[in-house]
């Protein structure tokens, strides 16, 4: 098995008597794309923090591309912070070129490079463009090329799609899945799922500086409760009387049939809730199981974090 690009064992942040950060172990592999999900506050910009040696943790051990600290392979690194930063008055292009050489990129190269990313990515024409005349969009489509310009093995995204538009943000999800394809490895956090139920090969879920799950989306479903739904002639009673429904509702009442939502008690099979109908000579004119969507499952395990309070304002100390 290869060896972790990044691993946490038993990491945690203290500030005086508030824990940011409790007891936080899990690995990424070479060229994952992985998800850090949780509220505001939840500890996710200052475990991102610590993995960089920005900050140092409390206790506990992280290792970085096979170092116990990030600064010597700092140049391996591409890190776009959650809050963005350019020069008002160097140009594009020359921002860009800029950070490549501060990671070790010769100027020439640096240059050409930057050139052809703008080229790429739609903004050719504002290669000159001083940075404080670009729009917000592509301000931060240039800070995010001045995060990969230098072709780093570890990619790690600070709320990456924060103030994009659906186009920029679908630009985006299409420059992770390449640079992926490069062989890189991506580690960004996020609270919109719909980013990380698309992208993730595996994704963290923190509240409160813990851990709440870690896995695929296939275990985190596996772990939540089935879901049905079924449209049918008979009466809502009837099918809650053949066992292991845990809870149902009516989605659709139109014509002689209904629509009803049925989430089944945990551990219960949806093809033994079929054979039951079947037997009672309850006639099913649609069956459709349902997962849990990755919303679903982060609502149930993060959905009592607080973005006031303790939280939210240790996460202001740590920034």
């Amino acid at each position: 098995m290869s060896e972790p690009v990044v691993l946490l064992e038993s990491v945690v942040k203290r500030y005086g008597g508030f824990t940011a950060v409790d007891d936080l172990s899990f690995a990424v592999a070479p060229g994952e794309i992985y998800g850090f999900l949780g509220p505001n506050g939840a500890g996710k910009t200052t475990t991102l923090r610590m993995m960089l040696d920005i900050i140092n943790p409390t206790s506990g051990r992280i290792v970085v591309l096979g170092s116990d600290s990030a600064i010597p392979v700092r140049r391996r690194i591409g890190y776009l912070p959650e809050e963005r930063g350019l020069y008002k008055k160097m140009k594009a292009v020359d921002s860009i070129a800029y950070f490549s050489q501060l990671r070790g990129v010769p100027r020439a190269a640096a240059r050409k490079r930057a050139m052809a990313l703008l080229e790429e990515f739609g903004l050719a024409e504002f290669a000159r463009s001083k940075c404080e005349a670009l729009s917000k969009g592509m301000a931060q489509k240039v800070q995010l090329l001045s995060t990969i310009a230098h072709e780093p093995e570890l990619l790690i995204l600070d709320e990456p799609f924060s103030g994009l538009d659906p186009i920029n943000q679908q630009t985006l999800e299409d420059l992770i899945r390449n640079q992926r394809a490069a062989g890189r490895t991506i580690i960004f956090s996020t609270h919109v799922m719909q980013h990380a139920e698309r992208l993730c090969d595996r994704f963290l879920i923190m509240a409160h500086g813990e851990k709440r799950f870690e896995g695929a989306m296939s275990e985190a479903r596996a772990s939540f409760a089935q879901r049905l739904h079924v449209r049918t002639t008979a009466p809502m009673d009837a099918l809650t009387a053949l066992g292991g429904v845990a809870s149902i509702r009516v989605e659709d009442e139109s014509g002689a049939e209904t629509t009803y939502e049925i989430e089944l008690d945990d551990g219960a099979e949806p093809q033994a809730f079929l054979e039951r109908a079947v037997a009672a000579g309850i006639v099913l004119t649609r069956f459709e199981q349902a997962g849990a969507t990755l919303h679903d499952i982060f609502v149930a395990l993060a959905g009592d974090d607080d973005e006031t309070g303790a939280g939210a304002m240790m996460k202001e100390a740590a920034e």
